[in-house]
C-alpha cells in the first residue's frame, strides 16, 4: 500500500475527531456558551445535515479541479472551520462553524474513496479505501477520548484548536505524498446526475443508509443501555464504548479484504451477520457480560461494511464516481440522523431500550432485502439476450 494513503488517512483521523469528539464535551461546551445540554446536542445534528447538504455541492463545485488540490483544499476548510469552532464567542457562531467544518466531510471521504481506490490495482482498491476509512475509525478509538480528555481538563476550545494542529499536518502530508497526476476527466453535470438515477445507484446507497440507521438507532442509546439494562456503572461504560471502537476498526479492515474477494456476497453476508448479533444483543442486554461480547463483535462486523459499500456505489456509478462516492458520505449521515430519531421515537412511545437492538436489525433487514433485490437486477440483466 502506497505511503499517500497514510496521508488521507490522517486527514480522515482529524475529521472524524472533529464529527464525534463534541459528544463527549456537550457539559463544557453548554455550561460555556450558557445553553441547555439538550441544545448543544444540535451541534452533533447540525453537523450531519451540513454533510448532507454539503457533500453534492462540494462535488459538483470541485468537477474537473485536480484531486490533489481539491483534497488539500477541502483540508484546509477542515482547518479553517475548527479555528473558527475554537474562537466561537456564541452558540450560533458555533454551530456556523460546525457547519462550515461539515460541509469538506462528504466530498472528502468521497473524493478521497475514489483517489484511494485509484492508487492501488483492483485486487486491492477495497482494502485501500478501508485504510484510508480507518482515520475515522481510529478516531473513535483515539482521537475522540483524547480529545475528550483534553477539553476536559483544559476546556473545550482547547481540543478544536488541538484538532486544527493535526489537521496542518494532515495537509501537509497531502502535499508531499500524494502523486499531482491522478487522473480526472471533466464530466458533464447533467451526464452525472444522469447516472446517479440508475437503479442500482440508489439500491446500493439505499443500503448505505439502511446500514447507517441500524447502526445509530442503538448505538446512539448504548449508555443508557447498558446502564438501566445490563446494570453497568457510568465509568464502565466508557471502557465498553473503547472495546466497541476497537472492534469496527478490526472489522473497517476485515471488510476491505472480503470486498475485494467477492464484493456483493460479502455484503449479503455482512448484513446477515448485523441482523443475527443485534437479536442476540436483545436477549444479552440484561446479562452485562453477554452484552459487552456481543457489542464487541457487533462493531466488528458494522463496520466490516461500510468499505465494501462506498466501492459498491463507485463500481454502479463508473461514469460518476465522484459525486457519488461524496453523495454516499451524505446517505450514510442521513442514516445517522434517521437512525437517531427512530430509536428516539420509540423509546418516547414507551419501547425500553433493550427493544432497541430489534429495531436495528429490522432496519438491517431492510438494507439485505435491497441487497438481494440488486443481485437479482444483475442476474437478471446477465440472463437476458443481447
Amino acid at each position: 500500500m502506497p505511503l499517500s494513503l497514510l496521508a488521507l488517512a490522517a486527514a480522515s483521523f482529524c475529521i472524524g475527531t472533529t464529527e464525534f469528539v463534541i459528544m463527549g464535551l456537550l457539559p463544557e461546551v453548554a455550561a460555556d456558551l450558557g445553553v441547555s445540554i439538550p441544545a448543544a446536542g444540535h451541534l452533533v445534528s447540525g453537523y450531519a445535515l451540513g454533510v448532507v447538504v454539503g457533500a453534492p455541492i462540494v462535488a459538483i463545485a470541485t468537477n474537473g479541479l485536480p484531486r490533489k488540490a481539491t483534497l488539500i483544499g477541502l483540508t484546509c476548510v477542515f482547518i479553517i472551520g475548527n479555528v473558527l469552532c475554537a474562537i466561537a464567542p456564541t452558540y450560533w457562531t458555533l454551530m456556523a462553524a460546525r457547519v462550515v467544518t461539515a460541509f469538506c466531510h462528504g466530498a472528502y471521504f468521497g473524493i478521497g474513496a475514489v483517489v484511494a481506490a485509484g492508487l492501488v490495482e483492483k485486487r486491492k482498491r477495497a482494502q485501500a479505501v478501508a485504510l484510508m476509512f480507518g482515520g475515522l475509525t481510529l478516531a473513535n478509538v483515539l482521537g475522540v477520548p483524547a480529545g475528550t480528555a483534553l477539553g476536559q481538563e483544559l476546556g473545550w476550545r482547547a481540543t478544536f484548536w488541538a484538532v486544527s494542529l493535526i489537521g496542518v499536518g494532515a495537509a501537509t502530508a497531502l502535499a508531499l505524498l500524494v502523486p499531482a497526476n491522478i487522473a480526472n476527466p471533466k464530466a458533464s453535470i447533467m451526464r452525472e446526475f444522469k447516472v446517479l438515477g440508475k437503479a442500482q445507484v440508489l439500491l446500493a446507497m439505499g443500503m448505505s443508509v439502511l446500514a447507517s440507521a441500524s447502526l445509530f438507532s442503538v448505538f446512539t442509546y448504548i449508555a443508557p443501555l447498558l446502564r438501566e439494562v445490563s446494570g453497568l456503572a457510568p465509568h464502565h461504560v466508557t471502557w465498553v464504548l473503547l472495546l466497541f471502537g476497537v472492534g469496527i476498526t478490526i472489522g473497517n479492515f476485515i471488510g476491505g479484504r472480503l470486498a475485494d474477494w467477492r464484493l456483493m456476497t460479502s455484503v449479503v453476508g455482512i448484513f446477515a451477520g448485523i441482523i443475527l448479533l443485534l437479536v442476540m444483543l436483545h436477549f444479552a442486554a440484561p446479562v452485562w457480560m453477554a452484552a459487552v461480547a456481543v457489542i464487541f463483535f457487533w462493531g466488528v462486523v458494522d463496520f466490516a461494511i461500510t468499505a465494501p459499500l462506498q466501492i459498491r456505489v463507485v463500481d454502479t456509478a463508473s461514469d460518476a464516481p465522484n459525486l457519488a462516492s461524496s453523495l454516499n458520505q451524505a446517505a450514510f449521515n442521513l442514516g445517522n440522523a434517521g437512525g437517531a430519531w427512530i430509536g428516539g421515537t420509540a423509546l418516547t412511545l414507551g419501547m425500553g431500550y433493550d427493544g432497541l437492538p430489534l429495531i436495528g436489525a429490522a432496519l438491517a433487514a431492510g438494507g439485505l432485502g435491497l441487497c438481494l433485490w440488486s443481485q437479482g437486477m444483475e442476474r437478471r440483466a446477465v440472463a437476458a439476450p443481447a
